[in-house]
């Protein structure tokens, strides 16, 4: 897949170690930044690289554990009762991304070229959703959910799983409960991002290679609604009432307002240049967007009423997943070249720690501690 967002991933290795030498491998947070944070989750990050997840706390930023998973995990999200981490595994050989021109977009030589099209054979035995358990600390099963998944999204209920299957060109709808896939439906090339809107109802299918965006009904599992974006929508998000929906462009470095009752844009959003989104994420209370800004190592804060920039925060090397803690105090993004994870004080909008992950981390997602 024109996977920028995992692609972006591939390189990290080379450029990140040298800033990563010079930049805190875990700074230690002051002590209010301790005090202030309830300490009662963990951030979850996936390692494309090493092929494991770093489980950091949520209280003072010190990495719990490292648990292996399995061959390049990238999409993650925990299971609604918090006792189970499910992560997206693929044995697609990572490449480089490719080279980018003068504006900073990907120069493609060929259809799909970037850090999963290689003439390695893929180990489609890799291929699963991985089953992590926190309180173990461990993996306890992984589970085919068709060809390469790369992003999932849960369904409302959490009982299912929507996933984008980047190499088919389909997106899989997984049974949690029975390990089984129970629907494919065909979407375009390289879909990616994924994202089930509030009332459970539709979830949505990014596609890289053309920018396309796929609506699909969650109980028919027909596509309902089809719309095209610039080039490599990443990721979605949506407002508390699923009246709009945000996707990011990466090539273009645009964010997309979306329309959710008649599946149309309704604005596009330039981001501040060099800007190359990869996550969207709305947070607490949903007053503002936030936008991980791959390439530019920053992430980009907008009013979400006003689709106004309102920051711009330096944060590690090409910083790719992006959560918010439970109370909306913290910021956490997976930098992949740096092999880092940055930790934001939402309040003064800067970045006050960076903890060591493992290489090259790529999605991160917030989990509650076990009781």
């Amino acid at each position: 897949m024109l996977c920028a967002m995992k692609n972006s991933h591939s390189l990290r290795g080379i450029a990140g170690l040298a800033l990563s030498a010079v930049a805190l491998a875990v700074v230690a947070p002051p002590t209010s930044v301790q005090a202030a944070s309830g300490g009662d989750y963990f951030i979850v990050v996936s390692n494309e690289r090493s092929g494991d997840l770093t489980l950091i706390n949520g209280g003072d930023f010190s990495v719990a554990a490292t648990i292996p998973v399995g061959k390049r995990p990238r999409g993650l999200h925990a299971s609604p009762d918090g006792k189970t981490v499910f992560v997206a595994l693929s044995g697609t050989p990572i490449q480089a991304p490719p080279p980018l021109d003068a504006n900073g977009n990907p120069i493609l030589r060929k259809v799909g070229d970037d850090d999963d099209d290689s003439d390695v054979k893929s180990d489609k035995a890799a291929d699963g959703i991985g089953y992590v358990d926190i309180a173990q600390r461990k993996l306890l099963r992984k589970i085919s959910a068709g060809s390469d998944p790369e992003e999932f999204a849960l369904s409302a209920d959490g009982k299912q799983l929507y996933v984008s299957n980047e190499d088919v060109g389909t997106a899989s709808v997984f049974n949690i409960a029975s390990g089984k896939v129970e629907h494919i439906i065909k979407v375009g090339r390289e879909p990616e991002g994924a994202g089930t809107s509030p009332d459970g109802k539709t979830f949505y299918i990014t596609c890289e290679a053309g920018g396309e965006v796929f609506a699909i009904d969650a109980r028919t599992y027909k596509v309902v609604g089809q719309f095209t974006v610039n080039p490599r929508p990443r990721s979605i998000d949506f407002l508390a009432d699923g009246s709009r929906g945000f996707i990011a462009s990466e090539s273009s470095g645009e964010l997309n307002v979306v329309d959710t009752s008649t599946y149309k844009v309704v604005k596009v959003i330039k981001l501040p240049e060099r800007t190359r989104p990869m996550e969207v994420r709305l947070a607490p209370g949903g007053k503002t967007i936030y936008v991980s800004g791959g390439r530019s190592g920053t992430v980009v804060a907008l009013d979400s009423s006003t689709y106004e920039v309102t920051n711009t925060i330096k944060v590690g090397t090409r910083p790719w997943g992006l959560t918010i803690s439970p109370d909306g105090k913290y910021l956490f993004t997976a930098n992949g070249p740096s092999n880092d994870v940055s930790v934001v004080d939402l309040a003064s909008a800067k970045e006050v720690a960076r903890v060591k992950a493992g290489d090259s981390p790529w999605g991160a997602a917030i989990v509650a501690k076990p009781k």
